[in-house]
């Protein structure tokens, strides 16, 4: 069990540190103007500003106990809690940021909002799943909680739905809350 137990946090471990390398967007950097831009900037900077709520929520993952796979479930349970609300969080922002200045500019945040969406409720039943599964039984719950942190490689890359936009995905070069999120290591490297 142990065995298991350490695979599932250290691909835990593999799986956020993949969703956090910094970088940019994968365009070159180059300055915008006009008004146009000016809103496409503003509405980027909104719509980073929701994607990256979900790195600034607290997530503690679980410590690998050996003796102690009682708490080790009840941590990982809660671990799967946090990372439910921080990605409903994100989706909830993402759907709020209102009109797009640029056309096409609103399906791929909506379709932003569903990756949030989906992966908070794969980590709400994975929770679910850990806190009903035998603490001494490390193919049942625990594995839940393995699978949905191996589901954070769709959030690689959160703009990835602005790739159809060029007038947006140009805009997250000088919108500061898009600068943040590459702070926070949020958006892969290019």
């Amino acid at each position: 069990m142990r065995r298991s137990l350490v695979a599932t946090a250290a691909v835990a471990a593999l799986a956020l540190a993949g969703c956090t390398n910094g970088g940019n967007s994968g365009t070159p950097s180059t300055p915008t103007s006009g008004a146009d831009n000016a809103a496409a900037v503003a509405y980027m900077d909104k719509v980073c500003g929701a994607a990256s709520e979900f790195a600034k929520i607290e997530k503690t993952a679980p410590k690998l106990d050996a003796g102690d796979s009682a708490k080790l479930k009840a941590e990982m349970a809660a671990y799967m809690g946090q990372l439910a609300d921080a990605f409903g969080k994100s989706a909830e922002g993402l759907k709020n940021v209102g009109p797009s200045p640029v056309q096409g500019g609103e399906e791929a945040v909506t379709r932003m909002a569903e990756a949030f969406t989906s992966l908070g409720t794969v980590f709400a039943e994975a929770k679910t799943k850990v806190e009903q599964a035998d603490a001494n039984n490390a193919t049942g719950g625990l594995q839940a909680a393995g699978e949905a942190i191996a589901k954070l490689s769709e959030l690689a890359d959160p703009l990835r739905d602005l790739k159809d936009v060029p007038e947006l995905q140009k805009a997250t070069q000088t919108a500061p809350k898009c600068q943040e999120m590459q702070r926070l290591n949020v958006t892969p490297t290019s």
